[in-house]
């Protein structure tokens, strides 16, 4: 009986299913992704099946849950063996955060409403994605 598979989450949309696998296949936690080729098929169904469903062995389950429960680590390794130390929120503290680019999207619909892309001065800025705090940002290296 220790080949039963346990539903540890479920998902609506293929990308953040294959980021929760990804994370368990790296720990070395085999898993399985149930209705995957459904809803590759047509997104549409993802609801009507119970959407994409991250599978593991019943005895890996409470190891599984733990790590995708995790959240965003703090330092971690880099490709190239540098420590990296994940930018925070100034205002709480969060790790929950993005890097906005606004330049992008003005220039990409000038490019699409003109048919040429006007070049735009950048605003540079983290969004905290918990409390909302914005800050300017240097620009990030390439």
């Amino acid at each position: 009986m220790g080949n039963r598979l346990i539903t540890v989450a479920s998902f609506r949309d293929l990308p953040q299913a294959l980021l929760a696998k990804g994370a368990l296949d790296s720990t070395g936690i085999p898993c399985f992704l149930a209705n995957e080729n459904i809803v590759r098929l047509d997104w549409l169904l993802a609801s009507a099946v119970g959407g994409i469903r991250l599978q593991v062995p019943e005895a890996d389950a409470a190891k599984a849950l733990e790590i995708l429960n995790d959240g965003i680590p703090a330092v971690f390794f880099s490709e190239k063996g540098e420590l990296y130390e994940q930018p925070q929120c100034p205002s709480c503290d969060s790790l929950n955060i993005s890097y906005l680019d606004r330049n992008r999207w003005v220039t990409f619909l000038s490019w699409l409403m003109l048919s040429i892309p006007l070049p735009f001065p950048k605003e540079l800025r983290w969004v905290c994605q918990k409390c909302g705090y914005k800050w300017e940002a240097e620009e990030p290296a390439a």
